[in-house]
């Protein structure tokens, strides 16, 4: 069956959030929106397309910081509301130089940093 980007379902602003995780360990790395074009270049490409929400504008990961995602696999969820990325990943996915933007865990109570800035 072939894919179609209109299939998916999209929120009231045309978007639907991705998930990218490494392909090779399963570490979540960030998580992003995508309109429609956005995963259709991502298909078309094999470099990950998000739609930036602050820009108004698509934003090919890695166009600017280096810092590039290769899309190895896309899966959709049960409602079809959800993508994940399967991806590999040059250098960090965070824009603060960390390998995810999940560095923040709650600890006993506290919020604790468990990821330093890639050197």
């Amino acid at each position: 069956m072939a894919f179609d980007p209109a299939s998916l379902t999209f929120d009231a602003n045309g978007l639907i959030p991705a998930v990218a995780q490494d392909h090779a360990t399963g570490e979540v790395l960030m998580m992003a929106w995508m309109n429609a074009e956005a995963v259709a270049r991502t298909v078309e490409t094999g470099r990950v397309t998000y739609w930036s929400r602050s820009r108004q504008a698509f934003w090919v990961k890695g166009e600017t910081s280096g810092h590039v995602q290769r899309l190895i696999e896309l899966r959709i969820d049960c409602d079809r509301d959800c993508l994940l990325l399967l991806i590999e990943q040059e250098g960090p996915a965070c824009h603060t130089n960390r390998r995810s933007c999940f560095y923040t865990a709650l600890r006993d109570g506290e919020e604790r940093i468990i990821l330093d800035p890639m050197v």
